[in-house]
């Protein structure tokens, strides 16, 4: 899931190398994907009334849906 993140995060920045992506285990069922970008592309990543934000997370939810996971995204 991870990758998907990153590739979705990196299609919209300016800067792709400055993108870190790192996963931590909350628990058996709970993934937290923690997404960090350089300052000037954070903009970008989030969109305007955090509607980028929200479709990412909509997206991964849709794509984990059959791993019985869950898994949240942060955006810093």
């Amino acid at each position: 899931m991870d990758q998907l993140v990153a590739y979705i995060v990196k299609s919209l920045v300016d800067n792709p190398d400055k993108v870190e992506v790192t996963t931590e285990n909350e628990s058996e069922k709970v993934v937290i994907i923690k997404v960090s970008v350089d300052e000037s592309d954070l903009g970008k990543v989030i969109g305007k009334g955090g509607r980028i934000a929200s479709s990412i997370r909509t997206i991964i939810k849709s794509a984990s849906a059959k791993s019985g996971r869950r898994f949240i995204v942060k955006i810093s």
